[in-house]
């Protein structure tokens, strides 16, 4: 059970950073409740959604690539308005609520696009857009409520609440569409009411005003002149442009999940109606694993975890590719399991990686510029598998993203900073380092 600092004035204020009795900020708290409410929203639709288009609508696996891979570009441009924005006064709070309230308003899109294929893809856009503009804010208000030391923790914790709302999501839309007999439109309005509590959640329980107060290593970075707030000031950082590069470069090796579990739907015979059910195995390993994982990595660096979970995802496409003979339970449980330790080991730690290596006054921009490079590769990731697919089948086409991830985990490896003892360290060498202050205005 993880507590909080007591007081909502108080929350604002870094945890301590000393004592074996550390306590996960109010304020990660709070916005893990958000996201976990935002998440039983949206995760009822993500989990019907590759059904509902390929098998429901008829599209085949290159229109649902494209049209995974729009949805994708249309929350990666808008990060970096909602990071500038977000650092902008701080505003934080502000720029995040808009982006639930947009991503919300997106499910009553959903509801009113029929069948038509444009109708859907602006409000999957819509609600991709509202994705865009909160996650970088709210990433920000994450590495502010915490020292540099434990952020693999307060990650860990906040990805575990959000993905306790993947775990519930997928499971309020199988009932539903049992209780309808396969009314989507139930999934779209229960999936709206639920996004409407997530904002009201965020305007009544996070705090309103949060200004960087960080120790040491990080403060050392809150003095430069305003030019290095801006989002692309970050790119002058050495450590965080390896970041970033080792990121994209593996994020465009990832086909995404959506289409693992397409494959698995069709190696497995599964019948349609349990379609929804599979993201809840990745969600659970997920949920176990996000707390330890990001523990792991405060402890031994945040390098070897990251790198470590796209290993797995290799894992998972080598077991897909596995000859016929393999037990269905088997291959479904390694399968997802599998995925689990991906983002467990991933998403976080990315986050975690990278906080300290960008100035206090510009961390949102700085995240947002992340977000934006990893999401961008991984729309051309879902266009090119899916145009692989039509052209060569699914099984030739998972051979290729195997052998590119295979690749991209050797140039990541080559790519990311050397940990250097302290999860702190690549901030304290970047603060120190002449290029980054010759990059000082």
């Amino acid at each position: 059970m993880y507590l909080a600092t007591t007081g909502r004035r108080a929350s604002s204020a870094p945890p301590p950073t000393t004592g074996a009795g550390r306590r996960v900020p109010a304020a990660v708290l709070a916005l893990g409740t958000v996201s976990l409410v935002t998440d039983v929203s949206s995760e009822m639709v993500s989990a019907v959604l590759p059904l509902y288009l390929v098998l429901g609508l008829g599209l085949s696996p290159l229109q649902f690539g494209f049209l995974d891979g729009l949805m994708g570009a249309a929350g990666a441009v808008v990060r970096l308005l909602g990071g500038h924005l977000a650092d902008r006064g701080h505003r934080y709070k502000q720029v995040a609520g808009i982006g639930y309230a947009v991503s919300a308003g997106s499910r009553l899109g959903l509801l009113l696009a029929g069948g038509a294929t444009g109708g859907i893809a602006a409000a999957l856009a819509a609600d991709r857009v509202g994705k865009g503009i909160r996650t970088a804010p709210r990433d920000a208000l994450i590495t502010l409520s915490s020292p540099p030391e434990e952020l693999g923790r307060s990650f860990g914790v906040h990805r575990a609440m959000d993905t306790t709302g993947a775990l519930l999501g997928p499971l309020a839309a199988f009932a539903l569409l049992w209780a309808t007999a396969g009314a989507y439109d139930a999934v779209f309005v229960a999936s709206f009411c639920a996004g409407l509590l997530g904002v009201l959640i965020l305007v009544l329980y996070v705090p309103g005003h949060h200004r960087p107060a960080a120790p040491a290593a990080t403060t050392a970075r809150t003095g430069p002149a305003p030019a290095r707030s801006k989002a692309f000031a970050a790119l002058r950082d050495p450590a965080f442009r390896r970041i970033l590069w080792a990121a994209a470069l593996l994020g465009g090796a990832t086909i995404g999940d959506a289409f693992v579990y397409l494959l698995l739907q069709r190696r497995l015979g599964l019948d349609p109606g349990w379609f929804p059910l599979l993201p809840l195995g990745a969600a659970a390993g997920y949920l176990l694993l996000a707390v330890p994982v990001g523990r792991i990595a405060d402890r031994v660096g945040r390098r070897r975890p990251f790198l470590y979970g796209h290993l797995a995802l290799l894992g998972a496409y080598l077991v897909l590719l596995a000859p016929a003979g393999w037990p269905a339970p088997l291959l479904l449980a390694a399968v997802l399991a599998l995925l689990g330790v991906f983002y467990a080991a991933t998403d976080g730690v990315l986050m975690a990686l990278a906080g300290p290596a960008l100035p206090a006054g510009g961390r949102a921009g700085g995240l947002a510029v992340l977000q934006t490079g990893q999401a961008l590769a991984r729309m051309l990731a879902a266009a090119g598998f899916g145009a692989a697919w039509t052209v060569w089948g699914p099984r030739p086409a998972l051979w290729g993203a195997a052998a590119v991830l295979l690749a991209a985990l050797a140039g990541g490896r080559a790519l990311l900073p050397r940990d250097s003892g302290t999860p702190g360290a690549v901030a304290v060498e970047s603060v120190q380092s002449p290029t980054s202050e010759r990059s000082t205005p």
